[in-house]
């Protein structure tokens, strides 16, 4: 066996380092058997190395000054590393990849991964924003772009999608997934992993995306930032769980662990989710990774005694690679010497990243992401085109009384005012990866690129938002008190014929750790947006934002409203589209927002309980100072044409198993402009065993008429749709009745009824 083993190491060694890869790639039938013949090779510690992955700190063009850097760079030559994180550059990732390749034994090509959450160079609409789109190959679509210019730049995996389901818009990181329902979360999902990965992982312009956070993230009580997770089986794999199932069988190459715990285990090592769900019952066959250090911050949650144990148990639980942990580099060669930790559960981990690497075309060709030439033939004007495309399909429109908007050619005068009007930072957003700050058109140079030139356009800052220093690592600090710009807003409002204010978040405000107890206009925006409105009526306020805001005051208020989000590159172009009417909204809340902060977590998907309303008694579940719906519900939007729902029909009232009901709806658009209306379908499980909810999204299509038009609308209703992991523990139906809802959104609906026959 011994000699075996030297002649495979022999070959396989001589021709990697003679450039001969395709050789062996001829020689191995499929992807498994490249990679147990790499396996067979490998030694406890080069099988440890693999399941590494460190920071690029420093400059691996250069020489490494520092100590620790130093023996990082002798760890890559010893192949003692598996993957690179923040190495940005062809030639940054090039020098990486050659410590490893003209030093290490075996010369296992490193991955190198970054976080490209919403565009690489050109940025697109943060996740939240994009999601209200609904336009699921459009988000496909900017996914395949970041893809292509992450290659370019030599990156080869993403930490994206984020696909946690999150009710509280106090949870800074809501920016960043797609909201508060899992259907259309797992279709987001599915889509921007198509875009990643292409059809071929292979493919030089594709990357590996990463499935995350797993599991839970979302659900943090109190909506603060990695706290913990209280919920049951139930909730776990019904409303949790889906996104995840779905972004497993659409082949997504990795999974990401959650910070936080569940039911007081840490994601990081739950052996439950990891190995019993995820690997085994879902019969996953990518490799999780830890989030940035989350396996020895176990020792933080008193889950672990300390850096040993913690790397101890998330092995043995399923994690399969450290990030910047430094627990498996340290410890794992002494846990499986000392039996703590199975040769079998290490080949396991090991085999998952070679897996993954073997489908990149990494050992074929470890330069593939190292290409300098593809960065030159990149069609960055291609690319900006579809920013600006995706961003004005995902605004939507909140409020437009008496029609406001869009703006009348009668307007000769125009004030535009607020903070964030003429910020060309803050639509970058956070998690921004190599978006150039300040490099996004701000809504007063779109409005100046689009409007004619007989309308007088007039600025006024207002207030500053936020005041100091901004930075991703540093608490934002908001303006609480300067309302010395006020008086020149007030004098340009009340000589204008619309008043255009741009209010709601910085950059920094939403994202990772960036958790409020306050989701209404930071600082002194509300006061500023009160006193233009003492002197002019007219206002159109344009939200820029990464989160729900509480906006009731405004909504009562205020005639015209713009939830514009946080939208990237194209930010200010696409606004004044929409504004000018050059584009007719048709985006869709992804997210419910509520009338006051006491409501979150607040979410359209609600269960009844016994006493579920009752407004003339105070004993029923609501409140006695607040209405308890949201001001504007999930799946909500407005046009600037009417659409008219007729009446709901079913082909049949009774539902068999592998014979679809037809649930069909006359849509007609009874404006006068063109417009497109994003039908939704939602259903009610009315007795099961176990409660369900109110409603749930089960479909939804958008239907583009014009004035005058009428369609009908059709969706199929299967038996599938109906399974939730009901008191059985499993994903089944369950015979009775049903309701049928289909309309604008979650609120305002037609219904029907059928009945499951099994």
């Amino acid at each position: 066996m011994k000699k075996i083993n030297f002649l495979g190491f022999f070959l396989f060694s001589y021709f990697i380092a003679t450039g001969q890869n395709a050789t062996i790639k001829s020689s191995i039938k499929d992807v498994e058997s490249k990679v147990d013949s790499v396996l067979a090779l490998m030694t406890i510690q080069e099988k440890v190395g693999q399941l590494v992955q460190y920071n690029g700190s420093w400059d691996l063009t250069g020489p490494a000054s520092e100590m620790n850097n130093k023996q990082k760079e002798e760890n890559l030559k010893a192949g003692k590393v598996g993957a690179m994180l923040n190495v940005l550059s062809v030639e940054a990732t090039r020098e990486a990849q050659k410590l490893v390749m003209e030093n290490s034994r075996l010369k296992i090509p490193l991955m190198f991964g970054y976080d490209v959450i919403h565009g690489y160079t050109t940025i697109f609409p943060v996740p939240l924003a994009e999601t209200a789109s609904w336009d699921l190959e459009a988000m496909e679509r900017t996914a395949e772009i970041a893809a292509l210019e992450s290659a370019a730049n030599g990156i080869n995996w993403t930490f994206s999608p984020m696909i946690d389901v999150s009710r509280d818009a106090r949870w800074g990181r809501i920016m960043e997934g797609s909201g508060e329902d899992p259907y259309l979360t797992s279709k987001v999902g599915v889509a921007k992993i198509k875009g990643y990965q292409s059809e071929d992982l292979s493919n030089p312009q594709s990357i590996a995306a990463t499935a995350k956070h797993f599991a839970g993230y979302g659900f943090a009580e109190a909506g603060r930032d990695y706290n913990t997770v209280n919920v049951g089986d139930n909730e776990l794999h019904n409303s949790i769980l889906p996104p995840f199932k779905a972004a497993a069988k659409a082949g997504v190459a990795t999974f990401m662990n959650a910070f936080n715990e569940i039911d007081g285990i840490p994601a990081t090592g739950h052996k439950v989710l990891l190995r019993d769900i995820l690997k085994k019952k879902w019969n996953w066959d990518g490799f999780v990774v830890s989030d940035w250090g989350s396996i020895p911050e176990m020792v933080a949650h008193g889950f672990a005694r300390d850096k040993s144990h913690a790397a101890k148990i998330a092995l043995n639980a399923g994690s399969d690679m450290d990030m910047e942990g430094g627990a498996y580099e340290s410890s794992l060669v002494d846990l499986v010497k000392e039996g703590e930790v199975s040769q079998d559960d290490i080949n396991d981990a090991v085999k998952r990243v070679l897996r993954v690497k073997f489908k990149l075309g990494l050992f074929e060709n470890p330069y593939l992401y190292s290409n300098p030439d593809l960065l030159e033939k990149i069609p960055f004007e291609e690319h900006t085109a579809v920013a600006r495309d995706v961003a004005r399909k995902s605004i939507v429109l909140l409020k437009n009384e008496d029609n406001l908007l869009p703006i009348k050619e009668s307007v000769k005068k125009i004030a535009v005012i607020g903070p964030l009007a003429n910020d060309k930072d803050t639509p970058i957003g956070n998690w921004r990866a190599q978006g150039e700050a300040n490099s996004a058109v701000s809504l007063l140079e779109g409005l100046k690129n689009s409007i004619d030139e007989d309308v007088d356009i007039s600025y006024a800052k207002g207030a500053d938002l936020a005041i100091g220093e901004r930075s991703f690592l540093m608490p934002l600090k908001i303006n609480e008190t300067d309302t010395s710009g006020f008086a020149e807003a007030i004098r340009i409002a009340s000589q204008a014929d619309l008043v255009i204010m741009a209010l709601g978040e910085d950059a920094f405000q939403t994202g990772e750790g960036r958790s409020q107890v306050n989701i209404g206009l930071a600082g002194v925006q509300q006061e500023l947006l009160k006193a233009i409105h003492k002197v002019n009526k007219n206002i159109a306020l344009v939200l820029i934002n990464g989160r729900p805001l509480e906006i009731s005051w405004a909504s009562e208020n205020i005639p015209a409203i713009v939830e514009a989000w946080i939208l990237g590159s194209q930010s200010g172009n696409a606004i004044a589209d929409v504004l000018l009417g050059d584009y007719n909204p048709s985006g869709k809340l992804p997210v419910s927002f509520p009338r006051a902060v006491g409501q979150e977590p607040l979410y359209y998907n609600q269960k009844s309980t016994g006493r579920p309303s009752n407004p003339v008694h105070v004993t029923y579940s609501g409140y006695t100072d607040q209405k308890k719906d949201a001001l504007y519900p999930f799946g909500y939007g407005l046009s600037y044409t009417t659409f008219e729902y007729g009446n709901l029909k079913l082909s049949k009232e009774e539902l068999i198993p592998g014979n679809p009901i037809e649930v069909s709806v006359e849509l007609s658009n009874t404006g006068d402009k063109r417009g497109k209306e994003i039908v939704q379908l939602y259903i009610r499980d009315l007795v099961a065993s176990t409660t369900r909810p109110v409603k749930e999204l089960k479909g939804f299509k958008p239907v583009i008429l014009n004035p005058g038009e009428t369609k009908t609308v059709t969706f199929e209703l299967s038996e599938p749709m109906l399974r939730f992991y009901n008191a059985n523990e499993t994903w089944e139906s369950e015979a009775g009745k049903f309701e049928v809802f289909i309309g604008s959104n979650s609120r305002d609906l037609k219904k029907a009824t059928f009945s499951l026959e099994k």
